[in-house]
């Protein structure tokens, strides 16, 4: 009887504890494009100390960002579910239209900071990027060893 009712307790405890984990997701905590933006801003205000007319413009810029990377999310999880992999000319059309919002966004970045701002601003994103690309392999590591 004590051990059922210990190896209930321990059943139930499981339970919610895998509950809790799936519910800490951010599914339902989606921001709009506009504040997303404002958030963005913000922080680049305080790491490159950005004057008003700078931020109204990296504001436009950063509207525009989202939406793209927006649209490209979406554009990926529907080629994932049409097809099981997507085809050379659509992973080559991606990275191109990836490739030139970048190239796009750097050159506005250029021309609306100060170049010691530009500097600051390229190695935060070398930093962002190093961490992303971390964060990515120690995801992976972690589901190599589950199967």
């Amino acid at each position: 009887m004590k051990n059922s009712i210990c190896i209930l307790i321990l059943v139930f405890a499981t339970i919610f504890s895998t509950q809790a984990q799936k519910k800490r997701g951010r599914k339902g905590l989606e921001m709009s494009t506009a504040q997303q933006a404002t958030l963005k801003v913000k922080q680049m205000t305080l790491a490159l100390d950005l004057n008003a007319t700078q931020q109204k413009e990296i504001m436009a810029l950063m509207i525009t960002k989202i939406d793209a990377v927006k649209k490209m999310k979406t554009a990926r999880k529907e080629i994932r579910k049409s097809e099981k992999k997507p085809s050379a000319d659509a992973i080559f059309t991606m990275k191109n239209n990836y490739l030139d919002a970048q190239i796009m966004i750097k050159n506005k970045m250029k021309q609306i900071l100060t170049a010691a701002q530009f500097q600051k601003f390229e190695k935060m994103a070398k930093t962002k990027k190093r961490m992303a690309v971390k964060k990515m392999k120690h995801q992976k590591g972690k589901r190599g060893s589950r199967k």
